[in-house]
């Protein structure tokens, strides 16, 4: 298929997304999960890319104490479909990102809505390699609570969509937020998305309001052991690395 025919049909089905709702769940409890976006024959398309796809980076995490399993950075070109969300997504994100810049004492223009001048701004700062990934885990695969900042500059929203049937193809693997807030204890949200929804959720920290107005909460991210089959994830990240 044409990068025009996936480009176009794909980035209209972002676009009918309920932003509005959307945007309401992140505001609210700093994470959303949409409706089904990508379909079971794309979900299975990009995850057989695991094994034929083109890759410039293979990690094994056991080997750097990340978990247990593999990821695999996409080298560019990008897949169509890749792209296609990473940059339609971006255009989505970007106001909600400058929204939460401003509740935080930022500016309400930190980041361009274009996606292709938050690539430059990455360029500038040393940071050239693209950083959509796959992410495949077996029976006893975990991956611990991190960040993905990759340098100095970096997207506060990043997106996930498992492309492997949950219940079937897989038990276990949940997605696991944990919020470490200010003179609080921290708290952990599990999140078990349907096959080819995106979950939403923040790269770093996020606002959240209390009661002496906002303040920020750090968020790290991970995944439960997989009691169960294979799960593979796709895992859109809108910065690139050094």
């Amino acid at each position: 298929m044409s990068r025009g025919r996936v480009g176009g049909s794909l980035a209209a089905r972002v676009d009918a997304l309920d932003w509005h709702a959307l945007r309401a769940q992140l505001d609210a409890r700093g994470y959303a999960v949409s409706a089904p976006l990508l379909r079971a024959p794309e979900c299975a398309a990009l995850a057989q890319l695991f094994d034929g796809g083109r890759f410039r980076s293979t990690v094994e995490m056991a080997r750097h104490r990340f978990g247990e399993g593999t990821y695999r950075y996409f080298a560019r070109p990008l897949p169509d479909v890749v792209e296609t969300l990473r940059v339609s997504l971006y255009g989505h994100l970007a106001p909600i990102a400058n929204a939460w810049s401003a509740l935080l004492g930022g500016g309400d223009d930190a980041f361009p809505l274009d996606h292709a001048a938050l690539l430059a701004r990455c360029r500038a700062a040393g940071q050239q390699r693209p950083t959509p990934l796959l992410l495949r885990y077996g029976p006893g695969d975990w991956n611990a609570l991190h960040q993905d900042l990759y340098g100095d500059v970096f997207f506060p929203l990043q997106v996930l969509c498992v492309l492997s049937e949950p219940g079937v193809d897989f038990a276990g693997g949940e997605i696991v937020l944990l919020e470490q807030r200010p003179r609080a204890q921290s708290r952990a949200h599990v999140v078990t998305p349907p096959r080819g929804a995106l979950v939403i959720f923040p790269t770093a920290h996020r606002p959240q309001r209390g009661v002496r107005g906002i303040h920020r909460v750090r968020l790290r991210h991970g995944v439960s052991a997989i009691t169960r089959g294979s799960r593979t994830t796709l895992g859109i990240i809108f910065h690139d690395a050094r």
